[in-house]
């Protein structure tokens, strides 16, 4: 009887699981569906099936005019609003020769810079409470409050703050603007610096993210990774260094990156760029050039094609426009960071850790679903949806363009 058991027991250690999570799921701030697989309490592999969010918004930026596909694309992500606006708007002026006034770049940059507090301080929030941590939880998100009101005393809006338009910007850093904002900097900047010796110090933080998650500097070039996930693997990537855009080049930034891969390492890194995004607005605030917001752009765009990246809070943010010479874009085609930083999770890194740990390691990368969720085909035949896959997407491009 001993040696039946023991069989036994061998046998149910070696049998895999399939644990699926979501697409609703309380872990989940937005749909997505995975299966993990398990031996016991360790994943041994992994899968994701995104699309349950899918909005259509590339087909409905076609019959839309280039001011209005503006404050659509914006709606792709709250969170990453402007830095959407200003890929699309970019391709539409260089198409139609606009060169912008100094000051209206550094009022999109200081504007790019409060964005990314904002997201990296939501992101901390969401971060902590999948691994427990609820009381870090709680004050990352009050502290974003205050990162909000600025957005809405500066713009109008908390989230879709639409500074951009055609041709500049229709909002302007004033004195008042700089007196109300520097004591609220100020705050944020002590409050970054206890978020970052608590990470580096609190023993059941670094037991829950220390050697967890970790992506090598070599897989995450070979997988594509971009932003703060690649960075933390150190590689030494951003557009607003590598190609800046915009008032970048007029004030340049500097890299935050860190070469230990891990979870810990992700965190520290978006917040140390927290506290460099602090610098920069000030830094911009008090050099801000004179002169004016806008200038002068043709209702219709010159035919032709061109593709714009900025660096969003979450990594290379992609647009290609195309441009038939109409009021109307011909094609608007994105790809968002996080659709790059899916491929860590699936091939690597969720691999040979516990199922607790799945959770945070998901919200490591920092995924937004909604970005994600770019196309669908509907076979008109029957009217069934049908999910492409990269090989067909890839196939359909290629004849598209011959």
């Amino acid at each position: 009887m001993s040696d039946i058991n023991q069989t036994t027991g061998a046998a149910l250690q070696k049998k895999k699981y399939i644990v699926p999570i979501g697409p609703q799921h309380p872990a989940l701030k937005e749909p997505g569906h995975f299966e993990f697989t398990v031996e016991g309490e360790i994943v041994v592999d992994a899968s994701i099936r995104l699309g349950y969010v899918h909005r259509g918004v590339e087909k409905a930026a076609e019959s839309r005019n280039w001011t209005q596909v503006l404050y659509l694309v914006e709606r792709v992500c709250g969170i990453c609003s402007h830095s959407h606006g200003t890929a699309f708007i970019q391709c539409a002026e260089k198409l139609a020769g606009v060169e912008l006034p100094p000051r209206a770049k550094a009022v999109r940059c200081i504007a790019g810079e409060i964005e990314r507090l904002h997201s990296h301080l939501l992101w901390l929030g969401v971060a902590a409470h999948e691994g427990g941590f609820d009381a870090l939880f709680m004050y990352s998100w009050r502290d974003r409050e205050i990162v909000m009101d600025i957005l809405e005393n500066f713009f109008g809006n908390r989230v879709n703050y639409s500074v951009n338009i055609p041709g500049g910007v229709k909002e302007d850093i004033t004195q008042e603007f700089i007196d109300g904002i520097s004591p609220d900097l100020d705050y944020l900047e002590e409050r970054m610096k206890f978020y970052l010796d608590l990470i580096n110090t609190d023993v059941t933080f670094r037991m829950r993210t220390v050697n967890i998650g970790k992506i090598s500097y070599d897989e995450s070039a070979s997988l594509g990774a971009t932003g703060p996930t690649a960075r933390a693997s150190g590689i030494q990537r951003d557009i607003r260094v590598d190609r800046p855009y915009d008032g970048y080049d007029l004030f340049p930034i500097t890299l935050v990156t860190d070469d230990r891969g891990d979870l810990n390492a992700r965190f520290i890194v978006r917040i140390k760029e927290c506290l460099k995004s602090i610098e920069y607005i000030r830094h911009v605030m008090a050099h801000i050039p004179e002169g004016e917001l806008t200038t002068k752009m043709p209702r219709k765009i010159p035919a032709g094609e061109y593709m714009a990246s900025v660096e969003a809070p979450r990594g290379e943010l992609f647009y290609f426009v195309r441009s038939n010479g109409t009021e109307m874009p011909d094609r608007v085609k994105i790809r968002t960071a996080s659709l790059c930083n899916w491929g860590t999770i699936v091939s690597s890194v969720a691999k040979g850790h516990r199922l607790a740990d799945m959770p945070m390691i998901l919200a490591g990368i920092d995924p937004c679903f909604s970005c994600n969720d770019r196309m669908v085909k509907i076979n008109f035949g029957n009217r069934n949806p049908e999910i492409w896959t990269w090989d067909q997407l890839r196939k359909y491009g290629n004849n598209f363009y011959k």
